[in-house]
């Protein structure tokens, strides 16, 4: 069974910073493009930001570019979030996703494989 299990969420004050895990099993996700998506309580899921299979290309929403940086080891865990400068605002329930030769990186119907989500809150 194919798994992404996401880990390194958590409780974390303004300005603070947070790094997100993606772990994959029951397959290989090294040819995969990895995205990560976010979804706070009576809101839609979003796109946060999203990396090439070969990791050359990285694509982010406006409302995280410069804080958050997307990277990935296909050695170990497909991909890491590295969240800076944390906002109030970023709290959410962040995912993270694979699909195949990806063209719009905030369509979700271009992902075909989640994980159940971690959970980070930004305390004012």
């Amino acid at each position: 069974q194919v798994q992404l299990v996401e880990s390194g969420g958590g409780l974390v004050q303004a300005g603070g910073s947070l790094r997100l895990s993606c772990a994959a099993s029951g397959r290989t996700f090294s040819s995969y493009d990895m995205g990560w998506f976010r979804q706070a309580p009576g809101k839609e899921r979003e796109f946060v930001a999203g990396i090439s299979w070969s990791g050359g290309s990285t694509y982010y929403a406006d409302s995280v570019k410069g804080r958050f940086t997307i990277s990935r080891d296909n050695a170990k865990n497909p991909v890491y979030l590295q969240m800076n400068s944390l906002k109030p605002e970023d709290t959410a329930v962040y995912y993270c996703a694979a699909g195949r030769k990806i063209t719009a990186w905030h369509g979700r119907w271009e992902y075909n494989y989640w994980g159940q989500g971690t959970q980070v809150t930004v305390s004012s």
